[in-house]
């Protein structure tokens, strides 16, 4: 049986990632205590004929004592024989976590205990810290839409593998911000830029012309050794650790050239040993 909690900020985008698990064939349920946990999983256990996939939200509606003893819970269902327990946290920019409560005008869970909005935001981290230490993936949806959310959730847990580690490489501009759920983040500004030169400023580290750029920089060639290598050293002892995800960021300034072309050849690298490995553009995709 595969249990995934999913948990996140309000307006991160919980109730559009537990409908793509449902549409996955996942049994799903929104805002269960998270008391409930254990006796969720044992009444599901207890029959042959149960759903072999559970999607559970967990989020700031929850007692405030019930998130705080989640860790323990945690360790509980990590007890359960053939049980996989994957927690997923969502999460965006606080900016962005405003303009869409402003677009909306839903009314913030925490906003009959705190002052304002902002307040309410803040303090929902907070509450969440004990499920968001213990996430084995974390989303970062503040430049997703709802249909980015959902092929993301599909792509990488819907279709992962039990017990394959799922590697993505994003790529991303540092203009538009860092990325909140990397794992690793590469900085590649240092390398030749080929925004400098007239004739590739338009094109993308998808194009040839960009990509034979690149390829005759050893400053690239070295910085993708570098990458490579240290990957190759310590993703087998990430493999021990049990963990089912691992998201590389790879950032240049604007996140068209370098950035894309440098998560491209290290997809296509590590997907020769790998069955599970997969690339986003960050920038590419919100501008498609």
């Amino acid at each position: 049986m595969k249990l995934v909690v999913l948990s996140g900020r309000s307006g991160s985008g919980k109730t559009t990632a537990l409908q793509a698990l449902e549409d996955a064939g996942f049994y799903c349920i929104d805002n269960l205590p998270a008391m409930l946990l254990p006796d969720l999983i044992e009444q599901m256990t207890a029959t042959d004929d149960g759903p072999k996939r559970i999607a559970v939200s967990i989020d700031a509606r929850n007692l405030t004592s019930n998130l705080e003893r989640f860790p323990t819970l945690h360790k509980q269902l990590k007890a359960f024989n053939n049980l996989t327990c994957e927690v997923i946290y969502l999460d965006a920019s606080e900016a962005t976590l405003l303009k869409r409560f402003s677009a909306t005008r839903r009314k913030h869970p925490l906003t009959d205990l705190y002052s304002g909005l902002q307040d309410a935001i803040d303090q929902e981290r907070m509450v969440l810290e004990p499920i968001a230490s213990l996430a084995d993936l974390r989303i970062d949806t503040t430049h997703m839409t709802l249909y980015d959310l959902r092929d993301r959730i599909k792509l990488r847990i819907n279709q992962s593998r039990e017990q394959s580690l799922s590697l993505l490489f994003e790529s991303f501009g540092f203009k538009h911000g860092s990325p909140l759920d990397s794992d690793f983040t590469f900085d590649v500004r240092s390398l030749p830029n080929p925004h400098w030169i007239p004739e590739l400023r338009p094109l993308t580290g998808m194009d040839q012309p960009v990509q034979t750029f690149l390829r005759q920089s050893s400053d690239v060639l070295e910085m993708q050794q570098d990458i490579t290598q240290f990957l190759e050293r310590w993703l087998p002892r990430i493999r021990k650790d049990n963990r089912s995800y691992l998201t590389v960021a790879i950032g240049c300034t604007g996140g068209q050239h370098r950035s894309v072309y440098l998560a491209e050849q290290l997809a296509s690298h590590f997907s020769q040993a790998m069955d599970n490995v997969h690339v986003r553009h960050r920038e590419l995709t919100e501008n498609a």
